[in-house]
This record gives structure tokens, C-alpha cells and sequence, in this order.
């Protein structure tokens, strides 16, 4: 199963998430995110990863004003059939 991922904008809430989820028996780390385009390194939030299901994250995210980086990923949706040939239409056009 992937880490889920909070978002932190200050250094020390990402790091007392880090300290509740290990002490709830979870897996977890900080670590700096890299924006594309942000070259002030202080500019950078922090990533939570963890192996806590998601509400939980969630919890400790609405607390400390995060977000919770859910992947975004749409769901699979099969593809639509097409029609192989063209229609036939009845009747005749013109007069």
C-alpha cells in the first residue's frame, strides 16, 4: 500500500504529526516538498508520509491547517464502445 501524504506549511506541526502517528503505532516521516518554481528553500511545506489510514491523517492535517495529499488519481472508467459502421438513416432527404 503507498504512504499517504499530508501537507504542513510549518516545520514543527509536520514534525508533531510525525510524533502522534509514531505514537499511535504508525509508520511515519517529515520531509521538505520541493515545489517546481520555488527556489526560497524556507518557501517549501512538508510532507508527511505515513502508513496510518487515511482519516487519521486527515484528523492531524484539518488540525495543524495541512491538506491531505489524497494522489488526485481518477478513477479507471472502461472505454466507451464506438460503432464499428456507419449509421443507416431511413427515409431520403430533398424533395
Amino acid at each position: 500500500m503507498d504512504p499517504v501524504r499530508g501537507i504542513f506549511f510549518d516545520e514543527d506541526d509536520a514534525r508533531a504529526a510525525v510524533a502522534r502517528l509514531v505514537a499511535g503505532g504508525y509508520g511515519a516521516r517529515a520531509e521538505r516538498e520541493r515545489l517546481s518554481g520555488e527556489d526560497d528553500d524556507e518557501g517549501h511545506p512538508w510532507a508527511v508520509l505515513t502508513d496510518a489510514p487515511e482519516p487519521v491523517l486527515e484528523l492531524l492535517v484539518d488540525e495543524y491547517d495541512g491538506w491531505l495529499d489524497a494522489g488526485d488519481d481518477p478513477p479507471a472508467v472502461p472505454p466507451i464502445e464506438l460503432p464499428t459502421e456507419p449509421r443507416k438513416i431511413k427515409g431520403h432527404f430533398g424533395g
